[in-house]
């Protein structure tokens, strides 16, 4: 039954999302439903919780405060609901849970900002399901790299090798050359 819920949840998942981190500033843009009306609700605040962000149930946790509040909203990544994610600012934090921040206010709540691109944070996501579909991810620039050295390595040590084994090859024959005429001045003698 979960493979049926995990296609499902591959169909449903959006092909384009960012990657959002802790300590992100992110503006969500939910849609919102009331009565026969329609609109657009944008809920800004800093990410304080991240959960499952590599498959179809991706979920981030807000916090901001409202009229000296705090406020935290969940929401879900791939929810149709959910229009869009803007990261507009990128901090550093070393946890994944901000849990101190719910007893912060004021400066202490500040986090160090980041430099960061906002071209660089969206990417294609592919959603691998436990079936078939499954794809080994591509490899990096520095993985190629590492494999292109360690070839060049592997080559150099078998080139190595096969010059030892000549070498040895060529004194073997070498000895037994030196051995032959031994070899017949004794028979000769008897």
């Amino acid at each position: 039954m979960s493979a049926l819920l995990e296609k499902f949840n591959q169909t449903q998942a959006k092909a384009k999302i960012p990657q959002v981190r802790s300590g992100d500033t992110v503006r969500v843009h939910q849609r919102i439903v009331e009565g026969g009306k329609e609109r657009v609700q944008v809920f800004e605040g800093v990410v304080i919780r991240t959960d499952r962000m590599g498959s179809s149930t991706a979920a981030i946790t807000l916090r901001r405060m409202s009229s000296g509040v705090g406020v935290e909203k969940g929401f879900m990544l791939h929810a149709p609901n959910v229009e869009k994610v803007e990261v507009i600012r990128r901090s550093k934090v070393r946890r994944n849970y901000l849990s101190y921040m719910r007893n912060r206010s004021g400066k202490s709540a500040r986090l160090r900002e980041l430099g960061f691109n906002p071209d660089d944070i969206y990417v294609e996501e592919e959603i691998a399901v436990k079936d078939e579909t499954t794809t080994a991810p591509a490899a990096t620039k520095e993985e190629e790299s590492a494999e292109a050295t360690t070839k060049e390595a592997s080559k150099k040590v078998d080139e190595d090798v096969a010059t030892a084994k000549d070498e040895e090859v060529v004194k073997d024959e070498s000895k037994s050359k030196d051995s032959q005429p031994e070899e017949k001045e004794s028979a000769k003698k008897s």
